[in-house]
């Protein structure tokens, strides 16, 4: 079966929204919109329509992070209080930005899974209308204590891409997305992606739904912070995600040195799956299978994914909260990754 049928019957089959880019070298193998941008006036999502990727833009917050680096104005060994005027009462001075950028701080995070199973519930305390800027994170976990010492294991979190954020503002002087939007999407030449306010959404942004068991449906606009930041949410295109991927390895974001330590497999998560700066990496057999990202947010879910044995590069953003992974999965049996 061709593979761009496979695609069209899964995505039909499931009920799959959003867009679906393969690529092989310079070859284009898939690249297909799929489901309804706007659903109340019937648009459909097309090849250029933008998606939320959650923690898909992980990615960027590192890679500014490592440019920073580069120009030595920060070193993964520089601990967070001799690089942030911002006091944090309760968190270990031996914090460096290695242990941020791999998730191995130790630090508090401001959505804990093991209390919340909704990230909606986060917003009843603190109205997500609020939180359009990095420093309005702070009161969610600024005073909090930590969960354990710095580099002892790996443990998801959020917040510690928030403390990047601000070390990125500062070192700079330069608010943190408008410092992504010309520093890694310009130079990518990602000209349609940014971070956009969700009660003020551009033309061509799909909507993020959120469907229910008995057939309806909400938006997440009640769901998210109403301004995305250096933990999650920016919208792009899949042309334009894979501009990202393509100028990265191709070392327009970072020299060949820097780039290889971002890509470097630091900290286990589980079996052969490792984080390097703000990406997942997965091993077979001990060899890196696949540099990859995901994000799921209320309303939203993505998968992207770079195969260097094989060249192959993938990018699959939905405004669903599911269906990425599934073909991701499809994909790779299909052409024996």
């Amino acid at each position: 079966m061709d593979i761009g049928q496979m695609v069209s019957i899964h995505a039909e089959k499931t009920g799959f929204s959003g867009v679906v880019l393969l690529k092989e070298r310079n070859q284009i193998l898939v690249e297909k919109a799929f489901g309804q941008a706007d659903r109340s006036n019937n648009l459909s999502n097309t090849l250029d329509t933008r998606f939320g990727i959650a923690s898909g833009c992980k990615l960027f917050t590192a890679i500014a992070i490592c440019q920073l680096v580069e120009k030595g104005i920060l070193s993964f060994d520089t601990k967070v209080s001799d690089c942030l005027d911002i006091d944090f009462p309760h968190f270990d001075s031996e914090i460096t930005i290695h242990h941020l950028l791999t998730h191995s701080s130790g630090i508090p995070d401001y959505f804990d899974e093991a209390v919340m199973d909704d990230f909606a519930d986060l917003w009843k305390a603190v109205p997500m209308y609020t939180i359009k800027r990095l420093h309005d994170f702070l009161p969610l976990f600024q005073s909090q204590h930590m969960n354990f010492q710095p580099g002892e294991k790996f443990s998801y979190n959020n917040a510690g891409f928030i403390i990047l954020g601000l070390v990125i503002e500062q070192q700079t002087g330069v608010e943190f997305t408008e410092y992504i939007e010309k520093n890694v999407f310009r130079t990518a030449n990602m000209m349609e992606s940014g971070y956009f306010e969700l009660d003020q959404l551009p033309a061509h942004t799909a909507i993020g739904y959120m469907d229910k068991e008995n057939g309806t449906w909400t938006t997440n606009i009640y769901s998210l912070p109403i301004k995305g930041g250096s933990d999650g949410g920016a919208f792009i295109t899949a042309q334009d995600m894979m501009k990202l991927w393509d100028s990265l390895f191709a070392h327009k974001l970072l020299n060949e040195s820097m780039t290889n330590a971002l890509l470097t497999p630091y900290v286990c998560e589980k079996d052969e799956e490792y984080y390097g700066y703000g990406i997942w990496i997965t091993k077979r057999e001990g060899e890196i299978f696949k540099y990859h990202l995901m994000g799921y947010d209320p309303g939203g879910s993505f998968h992207s994914s770079v195969y260097p044995n094989s060249q192959v590069k993938l990018v699959i953003p939905s405004n669903k909260e599911k269906g990425p992974y599934g073909i991701t999965c499809e994909i790779e049996k299909l052409l024996s990754l």
